[in-house]
């Protein structure tokens, strides 16, 4: 193919998820009520897979004595030989593949490595619901095929829904991006991807996945601030409106089987001895179905790092009781016995935590005996990356790659017409960088760039690629960046390059969050921008199919680009999304911040032009109050955002797409809304979106549904939803669209 050539050339393709046929001799996996090999198993309650999970749990929970079940809160699980059940490793990662981080999961000769999709900032630029879903369904079939070999386990703490607040945040790059709805719907896709079975069987796991890290955790360690100690202080509002949505989707829409307590406090607490946070929210009000676990060691960082309190056993106890299951560590296995002893927890709080535990891996099939005998038992190493596997991980890519500038007669190039292309920058043969965390790494310093020869071949060559932005040695876990500008001297060397080109200059940015290229931006002589987020194990390709045409390049920014200047005067440690006019603080993030950007969340260019027309919209809705409301005699600015006021008042906006170009686009339809300016509301807010495959002079007709409640309501200043009475304004593209709420 023209576009695998056009790969080599670029010297970008290096796969990372190849399968050696070598198979080493490996000792067999032992599953726990594997009734063939002993048969005597099969007189355990617990191991009969006919008869209802809670009895089953029960059961296992009557046969174990205390010291046996304070083991089992603990990520490392022992086994217990007279109940024929193995060692089981909770820990296991999959933030955009199947990882060996985390000792849950191991490579070996059998299964050399997994399919590795771009880092999930990229996936989600794509806007593409169904591709989160899909990725999720390839990697739960991989993480099954390793477990069936003893290679993995069934839990995976993943995805990270964290909100991106602020572009500094070194694990950003983990994230769906900075709007709550984007990073709802990528949360709940994976999830559902992950977890749901073929048969259809919702009572059963494919695998368990965990939304993490719960919450208002996006600060890793910053001018002296680390996650162990940070504090963060954080409204009602900005909680409720900003940082829990993604969790409660996760929860109510993606039915989630685990949640992750973050390493920070939130307003004095850590997150993982709130019995508010966890008890009350998650399992309280949104009816978890699963276990809530720690980010690892965070029972032992509340107490030696936070001295939240005064002995070990009270950190034990203080956690179990707020509504932690399990520990990622040792702390509980250690010191819980002592916490029961002394009075500080009883027993039937830890059977409840056992118990949540075990009913996941029932829900697993974890207690049913030899896989071979179940659903997925016949996957395998032919089964982990797969030529189909990888084509979905090159498609992601693809559709992520954002196009942020491109002059006339830069982007594409031809292939036929560049016949010398020169390749340069400290990225341009990122190998591993393109991977991203949870995986390689490498280094773009760049403090002694060759200057010298990147201007002589851009010179010499057709057209020039610089490929720059960083890498984990600038923003990754406990890394966050203290600036925005190209690391080390990379804005030199591109300057210089584009300088010295004589055809189209192509800047490439890897990166996970924003970065501030204002000066490449406002250059004549750089003539096109991408940014490729880490853009996994076979990026390079889908950067060389978008650079030469093979692929009409539809991604969009999840997040706000801001200026260097927005970091010298906003502290990463201040929570607040809303603006502050007394002290001229910005606010955070497209929906509240008031200043000046690079580029906008959602921006992104295309080969080709939509042309949006509007077809359908209503200019007035009402939402009906009971008779006795006192809304109706008094004027309010707004109304409880509740099912009985909002009966009848769902709508349709119904819009004409045409493709005026000339080639087939990938297309992302925005659906924003401006509220009244009541309650701090946003300045603007996205309500859906839609992804839609285009032909060229074809058009298309969309539908949005639109519910008052859901869209169109707020958070106000307490944390209560409400729907905000006046005129709302609604956004898709260059079109406006105003319409009035009433009673």
């Amino acid at each position: 193919m023209a576009s695998s050539r056009v790969a080599k050339l670029l010297c970008f393709l290096l796969c990372f998820c190849f399968r050696s046929f070598q198979v080493s001799a490996q000792s067999r996996a032992v599953f726990a009520c594997d009734t063939n090999s002993n048969p005597s198993l099969a007189s355990f309650a617990f191991c009969n897979p006919a008869l209802g999970i809670p009895q089953r749990v029960g059961d296992l929970v009557n046969r174990l004595n205390l010291d046996e079940k304070i083991a089992f809160l603990v990520n490392a699980a022992p086994n217990v030989t007279r109940l024929g059940i193995p060692r089981y490793e909770w820990w296991s990662e999959a933030l955009h593949g199947v990882s060996n981080v985390g000792p849950g999961t191991k490579f070996s000769d059998l299964v050399p490595g997994a399919t590795s999709f771009p880092t999930v900032i990229l996936t989600a630029a794509s806007f593409n619901a169904s591709l989160f879903e899909a990725i999720g369904k390839v990697v739960s079939s991989e993480a099954r095929a390793m477990y069936n070999v003893g290679l993995a386990g069934l839990t995976f703490w993943s995805p990270n829904i964290n909100i991106f607040r602020d572009p500094r945040w070194g694990r950003g790059h983990e994230t769906p991006g900075e709007d709550p709805l984007l990073t709802s719907k990528y949360g709940a896709g994976y999830v559902r991807g992950l977890q749901q079975r073929d048969d259809g069987n919702k009572d059963k796991l494919k695998v368990a996945a965990c939304c993490k890290h719960y919450t208002a955790y996006d600060l890793d360690n910053w001018k002296g601030v680390d996650r162990f100690h940070f504090n963060a202080l954080v409204t009602q509002q900005d909680l409720d409106d900003t940082f829990q949505p993604p969790f409660k989707s996760c929860v109510l829409d993606g039915n989630v089987a685990s949640v992750m307590c973050s390493y920070n406090q939130v307003n004095g607490k850590p997150t993982c001895a709130d019995p508010n946070l966890l008890s009350g929210v998650i399992r309280g009000q949104w009816k978890l179905n699963g276990y809530i676990v720690t980010d690892c060691d965070s029972v032992d960082v509340l107490y030696n790092a936070q001295h939240y309190v005064k002995t070990p056993e009270e950190a034990a106890a203080v956690s179990i009781s707020a509504g932690v299951d399990l520990d990622c560590g040792s702390f509980l296995g250690i010191h819980t016995g002592a916490a029961v002893k002394a009075g500080l927890v009883k027993e039937p709080d830890i059977d409840r935590a056992v118990s949540n535990n075990f009913a996941t891996l029932m829900r697993l099939g974890f207690f049913d005996g030899d896989p071979s005998k179940q659903l997925y038992g016949n996957l395998g190493p032919k089964d982990v990356c797969t030529p189909a596997n990888q084509e979905l991980g090159i498609e992601a890519a693809r559709q992520g790659i954002v196009l942020l500038k491109n002059s006339q007669g830069s982007l594409p190039l031809s292939p036929k017409a560049v016949k010398n292309l020169a390749l340069v920058g400290p990225n341009a043969n990122a190998t591993s960088a393109m991977i991203g965390n949870y995986e390689g790494c490498a280094n773009v310093s760049c403090p002694a760039p060759n200057i010298a020869e990147s201007t002589k071949a851009a010179a010499a060559a057709d057209a020039t690629v610089i490929v720059v932005g960083g890498d984990l040695s600038v923003e990754a876990e406990m890394r966050d960046r203290n600036d925005l500008t190209l690391p080390g001297q990379q804005q030199q060397l591109v300057t210089q390059v584009a300088n010295a080109a004589k055809g189209p200059v192509i800047l490439v940015i890897m990166s996970g969050g924003g970065m501030d290229v204002t000066f490449a931006k406002t250059n004549n002589k750089i003539t096109s921008i991408l940014w490729v987020g880490y853009p996994g194990q076979d990026g390079g390709a889908a950067i060389a199919d978008v650079i030469f045409g093979f692929h009409n390049p539809s991604g969009r920014l999840p997040v706000t680009w801001y200026p260097q200047s927005f970091v010298e005067k906003v502290p990463m440690t201040n929570m607040n999304m809303r603006p502050d006019p007394k002290t001229g603080y910005p606010g955070r993030t497209y929906r509240f911040y008031t200043g000046e950007t690079v580029y906008n969340f959602g921006d992104g260019l295309s080969y080709t032009q939509i042309n949006h027309q509007l077809v359908q919209a209503p200019r007035a809705v009402s939402v009906t109050l009971g008779g006795n409301h006192p809304c109706k005699s008094s004027l309010c600015q707004s109304v409880e955002a509740v099912d009985e006021n909002c009966q009848n008042s769902a709508f349709d906006i119904r819009l004409k797409l045409y493709n005026a170009g000339q080639m087939k686009a990938g297309h992302t339809v925005f659906l924003f809304s401006s509220p009244p300016p009541v309650h701090n509301a946003p300045r603007k807010q996205l309500l859906d979106f839609q992804k839609i495959s285009i032909e060229p002079k074809q058009d298309k007709i969309l539908k949005f549904n639109v519910d008052v409640c859901k869209h169109l309501g707020i958070t106000d200043e307490n944390g209560q939803r409400k729907v905000a009475l006046g005129q709302h304004v609604l956004h898709v593209g260059d079109l406006k669209h105003s319409l009035t709420v009433k009673i």
